[in-house]
């Protein structure tokens, strides 16, 4: 399983917090990548609950990575 930020971000809209079922049937209904999928079958499912990309993905960067101040613009 290798997950990319452009792979990671097809996840962004789907309905947190979903269990691994709800993640493979809304990359397949969003038309994700087949690498998104593959990812997420990969997961060992033990009927876990995500909360978001991070729960699964730890190394996704949240907005406090990025350098960018909202407020001056």
């Amino acid at each position: 399983m290798y997950w990319t930020l452009e792979l990671a971000s097809k996840l962004e809209d789907a309905p947190w917090p979903a269990n691994k079922d709800e993640l493979i049937d809304f990359a397949t209904r969003s038309g994700a990548p087949l690498e998104v999928i593959e990812n997420l079958q990969e997961i060992e499912d033990e009927g876990e609950v995500y909360e978001s990309i991070e729960d699964i993905w730890p190394d996704y960067p949240s907005n406090e990575d990025f350098f960018f101040n909202e407020d001056e613009y």
